[in-house]
């Protein structure tokens, strides 16, 4: 990677003098960035990664697949940053309504998104026992999605069941929430008790 700085740097130049178009500079933006992050120069590659993603906002529009791709190489950087909160507002506020919406909640960068925001939410310093408790809600959800999609054997699969193994470890001894599957059950017994208390 280190090599490859020098390169990469020339050539954004390059096409940052030669092309009309945006998109051959947005890429070559995004590899530098890459780059950058490679080698431990994150700081850089955050300053990029925000410019990046705010012309793909501005020239592509927020739903575009490239705008959705270059946030969330955004908020990996964040996260590594431990820009938590920051993260946590991208994620809510824009990248997963918008990915949701344009991509569909089974798409891989869905998906990505969804376990970046569960990794942002287990790893702030000032957690809560609610945190853990979403962050393990998100990742459920996340790896049923993934074994259905992928399969069990996908290496985003084994990556997503791990992250929620170790949430898991974070949490107090029973205190897991429950699957998302029993909790209209639950609302329905709940019902049936008021009903039934109210008659």
């Amino acid at each position: 990677p280190e090599e490859a700085l020098p390169v990469l740097e020339a050539y954004l130049k390059l096409v940052r003098r030669y092309s009309a178009d945006e998109t051959p500079i947005l890429s070559a933006q995004s590899n530098l960035a890459n780059c950058l992050n490679n080698v431990g120069r994150r700081d850089e590659a955050l300053v990029l990664e925000r410019e990046v993603f705010a012309r793909c906002v501005a020239t592509l529009g927020v739903s575009h697949e490239a705008t959705i791709l270059s946030g969330s190489n955004l908020v990996g950087s964040m996260n590594t940053l431990e820009l938590w909160d920051e993260s946590k507002l991208l994620l809510r506020d824009q990248l997963l309504p918008d990915a949701r919406r344009s991509l569909g909640a089974d798409h891989d960068l869905a998906l990505m998104l969804n376990r970046n925001l569960a990794i942002a939410l287990v790893n702030q310093p000032e957690r809560t026992r609610g945190d853990l408790l979403e962050a393990e809600t998100i990742l459920q959800d996340n790896v049923r999605r993934r074994r259905r999609v992928f399969g069990p054997a996908h290496p985003h699969t084994l990556s997503a069941a791990c992250t929620l193994r170790d949430v898991r470890r974070q949490l107090p001894s029973g205190a897991t929430s429950l699957p998302s599957s029993l909790v209209p059950a639950i609302f329905a017994m709940f019902a049936m008790l008021v009903w039934w208390w109210l008659s």
